[in-house]
């Protein structure tokens, strides 16, 4: 592991840390307990924090604020004031996991972080409800910042719209696994909907709040953008490439269940019967011999190379919009995370 590779996963490891203590007082297990035992569920299973180190990093960056003397609860403005960059970076998480839960409702997914799914550990009802609630949750949070009344609206309607858009893109996802033919444009826009708006949001919405100017949040909302699609593009290929007990969950689940990705869709183009490459429609079912067979052809068709060539030339895009940034450790952090999230391995 290079020093710049282990840079970035100690400053995801400190950021983590400091979201994994909050998490604790901002959903705190109450009446009714099974409903916030099941919020809490999935984000006391784990999970890197990519999204909230993003936007605490941004913070960092615009204030030029050393990362050791960070106070996010009361982070300094651009103007006069203060803003509890904490309960954004909060938000922005429990985004995430809301949809994780219902997605894996969607998929009937067994496993999600090496744990039962929330629906299996559980039920379908409670999931469902554990879903919503941290769904509304994060508006809540986001509503708390202390951040002056513009800066807040505008936030929260950068929220608002991304969630809708995670819903399109999830739609959009369903769609195209019952479609013959699905092009890697169609491909990239969904995955924006479904993934990198997220990350768009996480990178822009500490922008607002801290007061940049609106060229400035634009240009990290598309870093959100191109580098988010890229950790999308490397989680298609570690879902075919890295063994099941890492992965936390079953290694090639999405060619078993046909999902539509970059690799496929080239591979496709290349003359490769992919809806065939596993002869099976069970994730239970499926051998590792069998998806092990399916990635030798997939890497035979240059598909796999293809698309970690495609998430290089996004995560290179991403960083030449972090040049609004001022030039400074948290900055050269941003990048080094954008690089990380095409070279992890689970």
């Amino acid at each position: 592991m290079s020093e710049r590779h282990q840079q970035v996963e100690q400053a995801i490891l400190a950021r983590r840390e400091r979201i994994n203590e909050t998490l604790p007082e901002a959903l705190p297990v109450t009446r009714p307990e099974g409903l916030y035992e099941a919020t809490r569920y999935l984000l006391d299973a784990g999970g890197k924090r990519l999204r909230p180190t993003v936007l605490l990093l941004v913070g960092e960056s615009l204030l030029s604020v050393e990362p050791r003397g960070a106070d996010y609860r009361a982070f300094p403005t651009l103007e006069d004031g203060e803003v509890d960059l904490l309960s954004a970076a909060i938000a922005i998480e429990v985004i995430q996991t809301f949809t994780l839960i219902h997605d894996d409702i969607m998929d009937d997914d067994d496993l999600r972080r090496g744990v039962p799914a929330v629906h299996k550990e559980y039920d379908l009802s409670t999931a469902i409800l554990a879903g919503d609630t941290l769904y509304s949750k994060a508006f809540e949070f986001l509503l708390s910042t202390g951040a002056a009344h513009d800066r807040t609206v505008a936030a929260n309607k950068r929220l608002a719209e991304t969630c809708t858009r995670i819903c399109e893109g999830q739609s959009l996802d369903i769609e195209f696994e019952a479609r013959d033919a699905v092009t890697p444009d169609e491909y990239l826009e969904m995955v924006e909907l479904k993934t990198a708006v997220l990350y768009g949001a996480a990178a822009a919405i500490p922008a607002t709040l801290l007061g940049a100017d609106e060229e400035t949040v634009e240009a990290l909302y598309n870093h959100g953008l191109d580098v988010g699609r890229a950790f999308q593009i490397q989680d298609d290929l570690l879902d075919l490439t890295t063994p099941s007990e890492k992965l936390g969950k079953q290694r090639g689940s999405d060619l078993v269940e046909n999902k539509q990705t970059l690799v496929t869709l080239h591979a496709e183009q290349q003359g490769v019967d992919v809806a065939n490459l596993v002869d099976t429609d069970s994730v239970e079912a499926v051998s590792e011999a069998e998806i092990d067979e399916a990635v030798e052809t997939l890497h035979e068709a240059g598909s796999i190379e293809y698309a970690r060539s495609r998430a290089q030339e996004l995560v290179t895009s991403g960083k030449e919009n972090l040049k609004v940034l001022p030039d400074n450790e948290a900055r050269d952090l941003l990048s080094g995370i954008a690089d990380y999230l095409v070279e992890r391995e689970y």
